[in-house]
C-alpha cells in the first residue's frame, strides 16, 4: 500500500475539477428493472417492473423472499440442471455507458426445497460474486450489485452452476449512472468491474436505499445498511436537519441525508476505530464521507485528524472545514488499497479535538476479463445452432470468460497479441450431435485440435476446414459424412492425425495427403480409393465427361431408334418413287 494513492476529494466545486468527467447525451438515464418469471409488467412501490420475455432460458416459478430489502415480487426464474451449467440474460439495445447492475435472489416457493442455491454471478465475462452460504435473510445478502461499463449496447449477465442447487433469480436492475462514478484515476490501468461490499451510514435505524436526490437519478440506487457494530471506544452520534452542500453533484450523486448524521469521538476516547470484514488477497477502493454538522464546531483547526487504513497513515491533518470552506459542506475521501487480511481497520486518529464521520464504503475492485474473438463465439454459436448441441451443454455467454466457467468441450488459449481468448480445441465426441458442419468452422482459426468423433453428423466435410493452418488433429469419425475429402486438407501441413474411419466417403483421396508424415484412418469408407494404400482409382475422368458418359447412356439407344427410324421411312420414299417412275415409263410405251 502506499501512502495517499489515489486521494480523491470531492466537494462542491473541486468535485467537477476533480476528474474529467464525461456528461451523458441523454437527460435522463438508461433504466431497466425487470420481474424475472414474470408474464407481465409489475407496479411495485419502489417502480416499475418489466415483464420477463426474450432475455434468456430457465423456468419459471412463485418466488419466496429472503428480506424484507426484496422487492416486492411473486415470481422468479430458476435454471435447472438440464438447462446446462451456465445461463444468461442478454440485454441490448442499451446506450453505451457506465452502469450499476443489480440481481436481486429469492428462493422458489416449494416445501420440499433443502436447501438455498450457492452459485457464480458474471457481468460481460468478468466473475464479481459467489453466492455464500447463510445468505437467507441478511439484507445485504439478499442481492448482488456489479459497476460496469457497457461499450457495445449490451449487457450480458450470467449465473454459474457450482453443483449446489439450481440459480434462482428474483429481480434484475440496469440502471445507467454518470459516466465517472467512482472514478479511480487514470492510475487505475486496466478495465475493472466495481463490486459494492459494504455501505454503511448513521442516517437510519433501518437499511435504506438512496433517497432525496431531488429527481436526480444519475446516482443509481445504492442500499446502506444501518451499521450494527460501532468502533471501539466511545462515541457520540450527530445529527442535523440543516441543508448540506455538495451532495447531489456530478459524478456520484450523494443523498444529502447521507451527511446529515455523523458519528464522533468523545473526550473519554476521542479515537474511531472500525474493522470491517472482506475477503482477502483482494484490492478495494475506499470511500469515507465527512461533513462538519456539529455546531460547537465552526472554525478551520478545531478538529483535525488523521486516517489509518490498517496502521498507515492515508491521510493526514484531515480537517473538514479547512478542506471545504465551511460547515455543513460534504467531503468525500478516496483510496484504493489492497488487502491481505480478512478485514479492514479504518482508524481515524484525532490530532485536534475529537475524529468524525459520517458514512463508509468499501468496493472491491475486480480486473475485468479479456473477451473471445467475436468472431470465434459467433462461429461457435452457429455450430450449436447446426449441430443441434444438447441444452445441457449451455453455451451461453462468453465461451472462455470466467475462467472458472469455460464453455463444456471447448478449450481456450490467451491470444497476447489480438489481446482476446480465442479457441485451440473443440471436443464434442460422442454427444448425439445431428445436423451438419458448417463453414463457419473455418472461423476457429487458432484451432489445433478436432473431435467430433461418434456423432450422427451428414453432409459433405466443409472445403474451408482446410483453411485452419494451426489444425493437427482432426478426428470425424463415426458420422454419417459423405462426398470426397476435401483437396484443400493438403493445406493442412501441421496436420499429424486424421481419423475419418466409419463414414461414407467416396472418390481419389487428395494426392497432396500422400507422402507425408501422417497418422491416418479411413477405413470404412469403402469407396474410397487412391493413395495413404487404398485400392487404385480407375481412370480419371473430368466432371464433365462423366456427365457426358452419363448422357450418352441415356440418351445414345433413343438417337439409335430415332436414326433407324428415319432411314426406313427415306428407304420407302425411294421404293415409292422408283415404282412410280417405272410405271410412268410404261404408260409412255403403250402410248407410242
Amino acid at each position: 500500500m502506499q501512502l495517499g494513492s489515489a486521494l480523491l476529494l470531492l466537494f462542491l466545486h473541486t468535485l467537477l475539477s476533480a476528474i474529467p468527467l464525461v456528461f451523458a447525451s441523454q437527460d435522463e438515464p438508461f433504466t431497466l428493472r425487470i420481474s424475472c418469471g414474470s408474464r407481465e409488467d409489475v407496479h411495485t412501490l419502489e417502480a416499475l417492473w418489466y415483464r420477463d420475455f426474450g432475455y434468456t432460458n430457465g423456468r419459471f416459478a412463485n418466488a419466496t423472499l429472503p428480506s424484507l430489502v426484496s422487492p416486492l415480487l411473486k415470481t422468479l426464474r430458476f435454471f435447472p440442471i438440464s438447462d446446462g451449467p451456465d445461463n444468461c440474460y442478454n440485454i441490448d439495445n442499451i446506450p453505451a455507458g457506465r452502469y450499476q447492475i443489480r440481481v436481486f435472489l429469492a428462493l422458489i416457493d416449494d416445501p420440499n426445497l433443502a436447501s438455498a442455491p450457492l452459485f457464480d454471478l458474471s457481468v460481460e465475462g468478468t466473475l464479481f460474486a459467489s453466492i455464500k452460504p447463510g445468505w437467507i435473510g441478511l439484507d445485504e445478502q439478499s442481492f448482488v450489485e456489479a459497476i460496469v461499463d457497457v461499450t457495445d449496447s449490451s449487457a450480458t449477465i450470467c449465473f454459474h452452476r457450482t453443483g449446489h442447487g439450481d440459480p434462482s433469480i428474483l429481480s434484475i436492475e440496469v440502471l445507467q449512472i454518470d459516466y465517472n462514478a467512482y472514478y479511480l484515476g487514470k492510475s487505475s490501468g486496466t478495465k475493472v468491474v466495481l463490486r459494492p461490499v459494504r455501505r454503511l451510514s448513521y442516517w437510519s435505524e433501518n437499511p435504506v436505499f438512496d433517497g432525496d436526490m431531488n429527481d436526480v437519478h444519475w446516482g443509481g440506487s445504492r442500499f446502506w445498511k444501518t451499521i450494527t457494530f460501532y468502533p471501539t471506544g466511545d462515541y457520540h452520534v450527530l445529527s442535523t436537519k440543516n441543508v448540506i452542500a455538495g451532495t447531489s453533484i456530478s459524478p456520484n450523486f450523494y443523498p444529502q441525508a447521507l451527511y446529515q448524521s455523523a458519528i464522533a469521538g468523545t473526550d473519554k476516547e476521542s479515537q474511531l476505530s472500525f474493522e470491517i470484514a472482506v475477503d482477502h488477497s483482494k484490492k478495494y477502493s475506499l470511500w469515507l464521507h465527512f461533513a462538519e454538522i456539529d455546531p460547537e464546531v465552526t472554525e478551520e483547526y478545531q478538529r483535525v485528524f488523521d486516517v489509518l487504513i490498517d496502521g498507515y497513515v492515508m491521510f493526514k491533518e484531515v480537517d473538514v472545514i479547512r478542506l471545504t470552506g465551511e460547515p455543513y459542506v460534504a467531503l468525500v475521501l478516496n483510496t484504493t488499497i489492497s488487502v491481505i487480511e480478512k478485514t479492514v481497520k479504518i482508524t481515524l486518529k484525532p490530532l485536534t479535538g475529537h475524529a468524525i464521520i459520517s458514512a463508509i464504503e468499501i468496493i472491491e475492485v475486480i480486473t475485468a476479463e479479456m473477451a473471445t474473438s467475436l468472431d470465434e463465439v459467433s462461429a461457435l454459436q452457429t455450430i450449436k445452432a447446426m449441430l443441434g448441441l444438447p441444452l445441457k451443454f449451455g453455451w451461453n455467454g462468453d465461451p472462455c470468460v470466467p475462467q472458472q466457467h469455460q464453455w463444456n468441450g471447448v478449450n481456450c488459449q490467451f491470444d497476447s497479441t489480438e489481446g482476446k481468448w480465442v479457441i485451440d480445441k473443440l471436443m464434442l465426441d460422442n454427444q448425439g450431435l445431428r445436423g451438419f458442419l458448417p463453414n463457419d468452422i473455418s472461423k476457429l482459426r487458432h484451432l489445433q485440435s478436432i473431435n467430433l468423433s461418434e456423432n450422427s453428423i451428414k453432409g459433405t466435410i466443409p472445403e474451408k476446414l482446410g483453411d485452419i493452418s494451426a489444425l493437427q488433429v482432426l478426428d470425424l469419425s463415426y458420422n454419417e459424412f459423405s462426398g470426397t475429402i476435401p483437396e484443400s486438407f493438403g493445406a493442412l501441413k501441421n496436420l499429424q492425425i486424421l481419423n475419418l474411419s466409419g463414414n461414407s466417403l467416396a472418390g481419389k483421396v487428395p494426392a497432396t495427403l500422400g507422402g507425408r508424415h501422417l497418422h491416418f484412418n479411413l477405413t470404412g469408407n469403402d469407396r474410397l480409393c487412391g493413395n495413404l494404400g487404398l485400392p487404385e482409382c480407375g481412370p480419371h475422368q473430368s466432371v464433365g465427361a462423366k456427365i457426358g458418359i452419363a448422357f450418352g447412356s441415356i440418351f445414345g439407344p433413343l438417337l439409335v431408334v430415332i436414326f433407324i427410324n428415319c432411314w426406313w421411312k427415306r428407304r420407302q420414299n425411294i421404293l415409292r418413287a422408283q415404282q412410280l417412275a417405272a410405271a410412268m415409263e410404261r404408260l409412255h410405251m403403250l402410248k407410242q
